[in-house]
């Protein structure tokens, strides 16, 4: 049987098991993934508003007003007046943020270091460099087919086809 074609399935199920086990581990903090997700990107965004931290985050805007709430009543960020638009917040963490956010990381590196087990440094490093360039192929595709999506002409079955990288 061609290995290659459960690839999407065995993708999903390796996804689906490492955020149960991030999240087991991330229990200790009290912490979900989304909300994790949320600390990293607004550490590396401070100052966006909400609606750009849920793009970030890839979270649902409603979703994301939640997570909001929750984190604002725990005190681990401030929504502050955007000087330039009088209905939207800026985002920033607060100083309470900065130590959980060494355990998120410190949540993630275990999980992952679980997950490799038994696999060498020059193992990680090559499913890595293929796992990076697989990604941006996924990304290629899809900057190629939204605007394939928003016009009527018919689409080129070369631009179709992966990009491989270098």
């Amino acid at each position: 049987m061609d290995r290659l074609r459960n690839f999407g399935f065995l993708l999903k199920d390796l996804s689906r098991r490492y955020v149960l086990r991030f999240e087991q581990r991330a229990r200790v903090i009290a912490l979900t993934l989304p909300q994790c997700k949320v600390l990293v990107k607004l550490e590396n965004n401070e100052g966006v508003s909400q609606a750009r931290l849920a793009e970030l985050a890839e979270v649902e805007p409603m979703t994301m007003v939640r997570i909001l709430d929750r984190m604002e009543s725990d005190g681990l960020l401030e929504r502050c007046a955007d000087p330039d638009d009088r209905r939207a917040r800026c985002l920033y963490l607060t100083s309470k943020a900065k130590p959980l956010l060494d355990e998120v990381w410190r949540v993630a590196e275990s999980t992952r270091t679980e997950l490799f087990e038994g696999l060498s440094s020059h193992e990680c490093d090559a499913f890595m460099d293929v796992l990076e360039r697989i990604h941006r192929n996924a990304c290629a595709l899809a900057e190629v087919a939204a605007p394939a999506e928003n016009s009527v002409a018919q689409p080129n079955p070369a631009a179709a086809r992966p990009i491989l990288t270098e």
